[in-house]
C-alpha cells in the first residue's frame, strides 16, 4: 500500500478544504447563518461530493473529502448522501437527495445517515461488508477531521493569548499538550488511511476489521485532542461561544454512528 496520495486525490483535498474554509462556519454564531448554509448547501451540491462514490471514487478519496468537511465543521449533510450513493449504485439504482432529515448533530454531520438500511439485505455479503467498511471509513474520516479542526483552533489561540506579558504557546506545558495532540492526529491518519484504502483493496472480512481498529484508535485519541483543546483554550473553553465544544460533540456523534467496542477486535490495542 502505498500512502502518499496521488495528484489527482491532492487537488480532491484541496477543493474540499477551500469549500470548508470559504463556507463553514468560523463561529458557534455561523451555525445559525441561513444564508451562508444555503450556499454551503449549493457548493456541495454544485460540486458532485455527494456522488463521488457513483462517480468511482475510492474510499480513500471519500475519506480524503470527509475528513476536511469535518476539519471545516461543514454542517450539511454528506456522509448520509455519499453512502446512499454507494448502496444505490450497489443495488443499480439511482440516488434521491430529496429526503434529508435534520440531524441532532449541532453540525449536521450525521444528517441522513442510516445505520441499517433495509436494503442491505438485498446486497450480496460483500458488497454489504464493502458498505459497512466504507461507513465505518467515512465516520472514521469524520473524527479525525473534528481532531485536526480542533487542534488547530487550539494552536491559532495558544499563538494569540497573552499571560504574564508572553503568548501561552511558548510555555513548554502548553507546547507539550499540543505536540502531544499532534502526535495522535498523526497516528489517526495512519490507520484512518490503511482503513481507506482496505474499502477497495482488501476482502470485505479483512476491510471491516481495518476500519474498526481505525474507528476505536481515533475515536479515542480524537476525544484526547479534543479535550486539550478546551483545556488550552482556558475558561472560554468551557463557554458555548468557543467552537471547541463543537468540534467535541462531533466527535462524540461520529463516535456513536455503527460504535465498536475493543473486545470486537481480532488483534489488540494498548
Amino acid at each position: 500500500m502505498d500512502v502518499r496520495l496521488t495528484s489527482e486525490q491532492q487537488q480532491l483535498r484541496e477543493a474540499a478544504a477551500k469549500l470548508a474554509d470559504d463556507l463553514g462556519p468560523g463561529s458557534v454564531a455561523d451555525l445559525d447563518d441561513q444564508t451562508r448554509k444555503s450556499r454551503l448547501e449549493k457548493a456541495v451540491s454544485d460540486t458532485g461530493f455527494r456522488s463521488l462514490r457513483s462517480d468511482g471514487a475510492s474510499g480513500v478519496e471519500i475519506a480524503i473529502v470527509a475528513e476536511e468537511f469535518a476539519r471545516g465543521l461543514v454542517d450539511v449533510p454528506f456522509l448520509g448522501p455519499v453512502l446512499a450513493d454507494d448502496l444505490a449504485g450497489r443495488l443499480g439504482r439511482s440516488w434521491s437527495s430529496t429526503h434529508m432529515p435534520e440531524s441532532v448533530d449541532l453540525t449536521n454531520s450525521l444528517a441522513a445517515v442510516v445505520e441499517s438500511p433495509a436494503e442491505l439485505s438485498e446486497l450480496s455479503d460483500e458488497d454489504a461488508g464493502r458498505w459497512r467498511a466504507l461507513a465505518l471509513t467515512a465516520t472514521c474520516a469524520d473524527i479525525v477531521g473534528s481532531a485536526r479542526g480542533t487542534h488547530a483552533l487550539a494552536v491559532d489561540y495558544a499563538k494569540v493569548r497573552e499571560q504574564y506579558g508572553a503568548t501561552i504557546g511558548s510555555y513548554q506545558a502548553v507546547g507539550h499538550l499540543l505536540a502531544e495532540s499532534l502526535a495522535l492526529i498523526e497516528g489517526s491518519i495512519s490507520v484512518l488511511r490503511h482503513a481507506a484504502w482496505a474499502v477497495d483493496e482488501l476482502s470485505p472480512l479483512e476491510a471491516i476489521e481495518a476500519a474498526r481498529v481505525a474507528k476505536v484508535y481515533c475515536g479515542r485519541a480524537a476525544l484526547t485532542v479534543c479535550e486539550t483543546s478546551i483545556q488550552v483554550h482556558g475558561g472560554i473553553g468551557n463557554t458555548w461561544e468557543c467552537l471547541a465544544h463543537v468540534y467535541l460533540r462531533r466527535v462524540l456523534a461520529a463516535r456513536e454512528v455503527w460504535p465498536v467496542k475493543l473486545e470486537e477486535l481480532s488483534i489488540g490495542l494498548s
